[in-house]
């Protein structure tokens, strides 16, 4: 199939591995999806410490079960990406631990306190949420079906944000002012999840005409602040004066992208600034950890086919 054909065929769910798709597309694909999916595993890894940090048994659990569905994901989105033939899932592995693989911005910077949760869980879960909705329509149908499981669960942890910024926003002062604090760091970092503007962003128009991408960049940061702004509100937020948020004449917001810091952003999308290094070291450090056991499936795999005696038997 050529380009052309593609782009006249691109529609939701259209293409699937029984079909001969040319390398631009595949290619685009890759990138996509594997961006996606180190995303959710380094968004798990941010999270993770909170299993043990919770302030009660019943987060602890709730922090459980939503780590391991961030990298539940990631292998799931992984194997879309593996099933164009590009890359295979150890190739995309090796490559986040190495700092060759990309991901957001908002999961470069650790989460230093409890109180600093929700900005992922809620905020983050609640802006990937707009984008993933719209991916349910993507053209690559193993990626289509990924998303239909990862929204599923996705919506889960967005509710189970909301419970702790709402534990926390009817709190005591202290608590109430802690949040406060959180959000004015993480606000600027939330806007800018969505990725550059239309008109800096590379890939857009190609992902756009065939079929990966159905929404602008510009278009999903509207949706979410008309969303969420009016949440951030409901639980005694302030918006912060930095970046400037103008509420327009049919009560949408719009925000002035100036105001956005974008060369700490695009230094993060290369993986260059150091906090983001950091969780690439981490990420590094645990996979060199488990090679191990890698190393005995693989050679388990080579001796006995993957099959026991007993399964033999």
């Amino acid at each position: 199939m050529d380009l052309d054909t593609v782009k006249e065929r691109a529609a939701p769910r259209a293409f699937s591995p029984k079909d001969d798709m040319p390398e631009e597309y595949r290619k685009a694909a890759t990138r996509m999806i594997q961006f996606h999916a180190n995303s959710e595993i380094m968004g798990g890894y941010l999270e993770r410490p909170f299993i043990r940090e919770a302030p009660s048994l019943e987060r602890k659990l709730a922090f459980s079960a939503k780590v391991q569905d961030e990298l539940g994901h990631g292998q799931l989105l992984y194997r879309a990406a593996e099933s164009l033939g590009v890359k295979t899932r150890d190739q995309m592995l090796d490559e986040l631990a190495s700092g060759e693989g990309k991901f957001l911005n908002c999961f470069h910077y650790p989460l230093e306190s409890w109180v600093e949760t929700p900005m992922i869980s809620f905020f983050v879960d609640g802006a990937a949420m707009r984008r993933q909705a719209t991916l349910k329509s993507t053209s690559w149908e193993p990626y289509a079906h990924a998303m239909d499981k990862v929204c599923f669960e996705e919506g889960f942890h967005v509710k189970h944000g909301e419970d702790i910024l709402r534990t926390l926003a009817r709190g005591s002062k202290k608590e109430q002012e802690m949040l406060q604090d959180a959000f004015d760091k993480w606000w600027p970092r939330i806007i800018q999840f969505f990725g550059p503007t239309d008109d800096q962003s590379t890939h857009h128009d190609f992902a756009s005409e065939v079929g990966l991408k159905q929404v602008s960049n510009d278009e999903l940061r509207q949706s979410f602040l008309n969303t969420y702004i009016p949440k951030a509100e409901k639980y005694g937020l302030e918006i912060p004066e930095t970046p400037r948020i103008r509420e327009l004449d049919d009560g949408t917001y719009k925000v002035e992208e100036d105001d956005l810091d974008w060369e700490e952003f695009f230094q993060i999308s290369k993986n260059e600034y150091e906090p983001g290094r950091g969780q690439i070291d981490a990420r590094g450090a645990a996979q060199e950890a488990t090679e191990w056991v890698r190393e005995a499936l693989n050679d388990f795999e080579t001796n006995t086919g993957g099959r026991t005696q007993v399964a033999a038997d």
